[in-house]
């Protein structure tokens, strides 16, 4: 068996009550010997003639013993469990800060999917490590010794022959401990890659299914799942391999010391009695080392769940802060930049190169420069995420590395780029600026950011839960929320990072009137694309090639004529559009927000998004899994019949135990008897290990099919019911929970029939030798095989309890390692913590009263088998006494009895995993059953869009909420035709553009294609047919052609080239450090935003359908990279009919159609010339666009 030192360096603080756990062990398992020494006693008491009255006293006191052992194994287990529950919450918060403190830097290379399946399923299967295996295993250690001592009382030689065996079956295993630890790395491995990707793909479904690609991720998931099978497997065989041995050294000892021992009765030096002792205590003296095989499983997992621990915790942290230190109180809101240098870890681009500039206290500046200039590095480095390669950054005169890491970020509020909110309340998301703001103070930030109307309409108001990353939010929505974090933060330094891409011109307008006056008297850094965001900065700085080639201001950079003054040439001529809008207009709407995700019938019962483990009984339970099991029954016979040989070889140990001393009693030849004995004694240790691969192998197979199933699911649901669900609990279910089933599978199925067929053969061989002996076991086997399932009722609610808790974990850690950034920049990490540690507690809060529970049954099993052994020997005593029963064959009986439990208290004693099974299935039963919404029709789409689309009578409301988001919308969008849809923020234009992707269904009214209804079209036709670029682009965690390529797999090199050059791309690979094999990072971490969105641009290339849809497809790009894109989707436009859905005018002016929504209603149509002459909405949008920009300022100048 292996101990493993670093495991045991966390058991730091509570060694004393593990060594009071194992003190309390050795003496119920001294207990549990003197319990069957005394049973041997009695029968040898028995032998010599002894009546009942004369056996009373030994009798009670047996019992008593029986009973004691029992109370000191509860007591021994709670105290292991507590002591487990300290070194879990202790191991989980040290490991949260530890990826706190590595942070965003860190964190961004890495895999969410693995981080969190350490942080929640591997502290988890510590639990079980250190909770059991640990105890048991320093137990077994010692038992030994206290072996050898207690049998060498009764005859030294036998003592020695067991002291041997005990040893061999201890430490022969550890043979195979070096292949252990490969294994386990190797597994650990395969699971973390499996559950990175599962959760790659269900965050990054909706791009899937656009591209219809979700079953090359089903098929890269099948090899992720195959690995990790396999990879269990070898894990399995190892540690089979040393349960093997185990088996065979406990088995064969115990006939080995029986044997010498009866040879010994044979030549005179040792008495039968004795001799009976050693014969009920038989393989019992092992018991701690066969109870230490029993948790092995536990000893394995837990092994290869700590090589992901010890992953995290040997990271360093990029950036450390050993020098720094509080300054005085407050520092000078200046920001030098000197010579710096910089280029990310494992990257050679040169991002900044010898990058010099100074921002002076109270300065505005703006920074800009083409996507993937370095911008957003500056903000990184400003924060402290990575240090500079070499030169030096500066706040207040001083060097940031002098400054502790606190301080920087408390003197900076930033607004980043890609805004990330976080699962809960409007109100704790921006509350994230400063935990101990008034809720007078939250609700003027609110108003500042022009987001307080729209809250006002909410029910809950700031109380209403937004989703994991603000999904039941628009993106204006969400980056409004995040400016209100920003602007309750109220730090000297304010950082807009691209703050206003995502807001329309209405609210842009009223947010920039917000930040002019935020900015007043700040040192404030704005980097942006748009001109109206830096055109009354007080100075500019244009990056290019890591460097600041142009810097002055608005006007002194216009002069110049270079690189500012081409990025802004095109809103120069949406200057000239001022001329045709009275910009002094007032809102005809008002400033009003419409609801567009979030309504009434929604929030009066929020979801906190975690699968409830609900539903299932034990015989549905039995049924469901049992379907799965079916197509297998061929490994699951094989299963049962080496289940039953196993448990017969084990009870044939102790039956040719008894027949040796029978044979000794009547002074009969026992050599049959013996070689009996040693072959079947060799034969338990391998029978077993062939009933655990057998079992294991099905169980294994059937989980990675799960695994699978779960993804199908999820698939079929998406993207819906992603709004209304958490993906890290998601993740959980495909990992954790399909884990959990294995004890069903693997430890339960066939041994649950072998406890039902050994049992009642016992009784039938019990019968046939004395009714009255069966009848005294039945009883007691009754009440030890029934109470699992009568007492199952709580045990069953806590286990299904604890998984939804486990999931609340899984979802919470998800959301703090990809929200990482956001709350080490915000300085929230402790506060983060203490919510983890909230949810931890209430996890352990579950478990311990679960784990009292199940230990109490186990101590009432125990004592139940021992007072049933002990009601045989009683009644076999009394027939003895009136000579109905020779004395002879009652230490067969008793043993044939007592040999009837095991196969019994082995299901008993899986409790704990049965009740995490239970739950753990009532968890994917439900995802299984949940009904699908969209489903597949019979049409197939041609290539060719012949005759548009159509809307007719068109309503739609999210599925379970009242609020209409589209209203009676009635148009036509002729092939060949482009259509812009525009209007404020929550006006359901992107909910319009799903509805065309079928990811949702109207809920009246109908929408054609070519003249076909959308409902009666294959999904995966219709999705060929439309090429979507969606305002937030998902990118995978793999290269960058293979991103490229999600469009279309298949494509020559030809169509792969075009779409690249097509896109702008080209130079940005060049910068990569591997070109286009460059792995871009989770969720596209590696690139900017704008050369994400490239990306999505290459796709719509590649896929090169007949209808495209532009979702605010340009947003992130700068003016150069727009004009180059805007010039190639002109050209992919011709011949295709287009969708365009955007706030800026350059990308709208010149499509044939614009549809004006408000409020879910088309309130104007016509094209851009017609629209401004009108005096309506999208005069006014204009207006606010235009006039509060500074674009009449530009024309002037």
């Amino acid at each position: 068996m292996q101990f493993e030192k670093r495991l045991w360096s966390f058991t730091k603080d509570v060694r004393g009550r593990i060594a009071f756990s194992v003190l309390i062990g050795i003496i119920a398992a001294a207990l549990g010997v003197i319990r069957l020494a005394l049973l041997g006693w009695i029968i040898g008491l028995i032998f010599l003639g002894n009546t009942v009255e004369e056996l009373i006293i030994p009798i009670f006191f047996a019992a008593f013993v029986i009973l004691m052992r029992g109370l000191f194994e509860h007591w021994r287990t709670m105290t292991a469990h507590k002591t487990s529950a300290v070194i879990q919450k202790k191991l989980r918060r040290h490991l949260f800060e530890q990826i706190i403190t590595l942070g965003p830097g860190y964190a961004g290379r890495q895999r969410s999917g693995e981080l969190v399946l350490t942080l929640v399923d591997g502290v988890e299967q510590l639990e079980t490590y250190f909770g059991e295996y640990l105890p048991q295993l320093l137990i077994s250690a010692l038992t030994p010794l206290m072996i050898f001592s207690f049998v060498a009382f009764l005859d030294f030689p036998v003592a020695v022959i067991l002291l041997i065996a005990a040893f061999v079956s201890l430490f022969a295993p550890s043979i195979w401990h070096k292949f252990d630890t490969k294994r386990s790395l190797e597994r650990q491995q395969a699971y973390a890659a499996f559950a990175a990707d599962f959760l790659d793909g269900i965050q990054g479904l909706a791009t899937l299914k656009s591209f219809g690609q979700s079953e090359s991720r089903i098929d890269l998931l099948k090899k992720r799942s195959i690995k990790l099978f396999r990879s269990t497997m070898w894990v399995l065989a190892t540690n089979s391999l040393s349960r093997g041995i185990t088996d065979t050294a406990i088995a064969v000892g115990a006939a080995a010391g029986l044997g010498y021992g009866a040879f010994r009765v044979l030549d005179g030096h040792m008495e039968l009695s004795t001799l009976l002792i050693i014969l009920m205590m038989g393989v019992e003296i092992f018991r701690p080392m066969r109870d230490l095989r029993s948790v092995l499983h536990d000893g394995m997992v837990g092994l290869s769940a700590a090589q992901g621990i010890y992953k995290i915790l040997n990271a360093e942290p990029l950036v450390l802060e050993k020098h720094s230190r509080i300054l005085k109180s407050k520092l000078e809101p200046s920001i030098d930049f000197e010579s710096v240098s910089f280029s990310y870890p494992e990257h050679s681009h040169i991002v900044h190169d010898f990058l010099n500039f100074r921002i002076s206290k109270g300065e505005r500046v703006g920074i800009v420069g083409s996507s993937g200039c370095g911008k957003s590095s500056i903000v990184k480095l400003l924060l402290r995420f990575h240090d500079p390669v070499k030169g030096t950054i500066k706040i207040g005169g001083e060097d940031l590395k002098n400054i502790s890491l606190d301080q920087i970020r408390n003197e900076i509020s930033v607004v980043h780029q890609d805004t990330f909110l976080f699962h809960g309340t409007i109100e704790e998301n921006i509350q994230m600026g400063s935990q101990e703001a008034s809720e007078h103070k939250i609700r003027e930030a609110a108003i500042d950011a022009n987001i307080h109307e729209f809250i006002k309409t909410l029910p809950d108001g700031y109380k209403t839960i937004i989703g994991e990353k603000g999904i039941k939010l628009s993106g204006g929505q969400r980056q409004r929320i995040a400016i209100a974090r920003a602007i309750l933060k109220d730090s000297p330094i304010l950082i807009l990072d691209e703050a206003l891409s995502a807001v329309d011109a209405e609210n842009e307008y009223v947010i920039q009137q917000a930040l002019d006056r935020l900015m007043k008297n700040r040192t404030t850094l704005i980097l942006a694309h748009r001109l109206s965001s830096v055109i009354k900065c007080d100075h500019i700085l244009v990056l290019d090639n890591g460097k600041v080639v142009e810097s002055g201001s608005h006007k002194d950079l216009i002069k110049k004529n270079g690189i500012y003054s081409a990025l802004m040439n095109e809103q120069v001529r949406e200057a000239e559009l001022n001329e045709l809008v009275n910009d002094e207009e007032e809102s005809i709407f008002g400033n009003k927000d419409n609801v567009e995700q979030i309504d009434n019938s929604m929030l009066t019962s929020p979801t906190e998004g975690i699968i409830k483990a609900e539903g299932l009984n034990w015989k549905q339970l039995i049924f469901e899994l049992m379907q799965h099991i079916m197509p297998w029954k061929g490994r699951l016979i094989l299963s049962f019949c080496f289940g039953v040989l196993r448990v017969l070889a084990f009870i044939s140990v102790g039956i040719f135990s008894a027949l040796i001393v029978l044979a000794l009693k009547n002074g009969s030849d026992f050599n049959l008897q013996l070689t009996a004995l040693i072959v079947v004694a060799s034969l338990s240790g391998l029978l077993h290990w062939l009933e655990s691969w057998v079992a294991h192998d099905m169980a294994f197979r059937l989980l990675a099919e799960m695994r699978i199933n779960v993804f199908r699911k999820l698939d079929k649901l998406a993207p819906a019911y992603l709004v209304r669900r958490r993906t890290g609990d998601l993740m959980g279910i495909a990992t954790q929970d399909v884990e959990l089933v294995e004890y069903f599978f693997a430890h339960t199925v066939a041994p649950v029939f072998v406890s039902i067929l050994v049992p009642v053969a016992v009784i039938t061989v019990l019968a046939t030798a004395s009714f009255w002996m069966a009848l005294a076991l039945v009883p007691f086997l009754l009440a030890v095989g029934l109470s699992p399932f009568l007492m199952r009722n709580k045990v069953d609610q806590l286990g299904s309890k604890s998984r939804e808790a486990a999931g609340e974990l899984s979802a919470h850690a998800i959301d703090t390692i990809q929200g990482i950034a956001e709350i080490v920049a915000f300085q929230q990490a402790e506060h983060r913590a203490k919510d983890f540690d909230n949810l931890t507690n209430r996890h352990i809060a579950i478990r311990l009263p679960f784990f009292k529970e199940l230990t109490m049954q186990k101590t009432l099993l125990e004592v139940l088998t021992g007072l049933g052994g002990l009601s045989v020997v009683c009644t076999g005593a009394l027939l003895t006494n009136i000579g109905s029963l020779e004395a002879g064959l009652l230490p067969l009986l008793t043993i044939l009895a007592m040999s009837a439990f095991l196969p019994v208290s082995e299901i008993a004693q899986i409790g704990r995993q049965l009740a995490d099974t239970m739950g753990a299935t009532r968890r994917i039963y439900a995802l299984e059953n949940e009904p699908v919404q969209i489903n597949d029709g019979i049409h197939e789409s041609t290539s060719v869009l012949s005759s548009g689309i159509s809307f007719r009578n068109v309503n739609f409301a999210y599925p379970g909420r009242s609020k209409l988001i589209l209203q009676d919308l009635n148009f036509e969008i002729p092939a060949g035709k482009t259509l812009a849809l525009v209007g404020p923020s929550g006006a359901g234009k992107t909910s319009l553009a799903q509805l065309l992707m079928r990811f949702w269904d109207p809920e009246k009214g109908s929408i054609t294609l070519n003249g076909i209804e959308l409902r009666d079209y294959k999904l995966e036709h219709l999705r060929s047919q439309v090429a979507l670029v969606a305002q937030e682009t998902y990118l995978f965690n793999n290269s960058l052609r293979e991103n490229i390529l999600v469009a279309k797999p298949d494509a020559t090199e030809s169509e792969f080239s075009r779409a690249v050059k097509l896109s702008a791309l080209s130079e940005v690979i060049e910068s990569l450090p591997d070109g286009m094999d460059t792995i871009v990072g989770e969720r596209g971490a590696r690139l900017s935003g704008g050369q994400r969105q490239r990306v999505a641009i290459a796709r719509a290339f590649l896929k090169d359908a007949p209808l495209l849809i532009l979702d605010e497809a340009t947003s992130h790009l700068d003016a150069l990279s727009e004009q180059t894109v805007h010039k190639a989707l002109n050209l992919l436009k011709t011949d295709r009919t287009t969708i365009i859905i955007a706030h800026r005018l350059s990308t709208i002016r010149d499509a044939d159609r614009i549809i004006v929504l408000h409020e879910g209603r088309m309130v104007e149509t016509g094209t851009h010339k017609e629209l401004l002459k009108k005096n309506g909405l999208y005069r006014q949008l204009v207006s606010k666009q235009l006039s509060e920009s500074g674009l009449k300022e530009f024309k002037e100048s």
